[in-house]
């Protein structure tokens, strides 16, 4: 009986394995969208205005910072739980305050609460690049948020095969969808 315990113990221990369930999104009056990244080094100046605009909708933390040299990298990073209206400020900002946009990261890579600006973090396999015309579309104004994030979720899938010291390999980077196409 004494070794028993210990042996169910241990087996339940293996055989649990943890689950990770879709989590629902949060309210944005109740958990915040952190906007992360870089304004250009031409902005410095002007920065607290800048970072103000950033944050003037609300429900926001703003963390931004000034790049230090030459241009900031022209990647955007949104998070499925950010709604439309706050995604297409902060787009249109990161244009106007960045070099622009021109690759989507993958969302399966990014916290659901948040929007990354011209952010370095994420390597050439986890992005895609988009036309000035498939960045218009994600700023329609008469977009939903639903609509918004599987267009999202389309146009920032990666390719199947990426650049690997001159040949073209899978894509390792390449994130399994989320269960449903469904905002949140």
């Amino acid at each position: 009986m004494r070794r028993g315990i210990p042996v169910l113990m241990i087996l339940g221990l293996v055989g649990a394995s943890p689950v990770f369930a879709e989590e629902k999104c949060e309210p944005v009056d109740k958990k915040r969208i952190k906007i992360e990244g870089f304004i250009s080094k031409s902005f410095r100046k002007q920065r607290k205005q800048v970072f103000k605009e950033f944050g003037e909708l609300g429900s926001t933390r703003v963390a931004l910072r000034v790049y230090p040299m030459g241009e900031t990298s022209k990647v955007i990073a949104v998070g499925r739980c950010v709604p439309a209206y706050l995604a297409q400020h902060i787009i249109k900002k990161a244009m106007q305050y960045s070099t622009g946009v021109e690759s989507l990261v993958q969302q399966q890579f990014v916290h659901t609460h948040w929007v990354g600006v011209g952010v370095t973090m994420f390597d050439e396999p986890s992005q895609q690049i988009v036309s000035a015309e498939q960045v218009q579309q994600l700023l329609k104004p008469d977009i939903s948020d639903a609509e918004f994030h599987v267009l999202y979720r389309k146009l920032s899938v990666p390719n199947a095969l990426t650049p690997f010291f001159g040949l073209q390999v899978p894509n390792v980077k390449i994130a399994p969808p989320s269960k449903g196409d469904d905002y949140p």
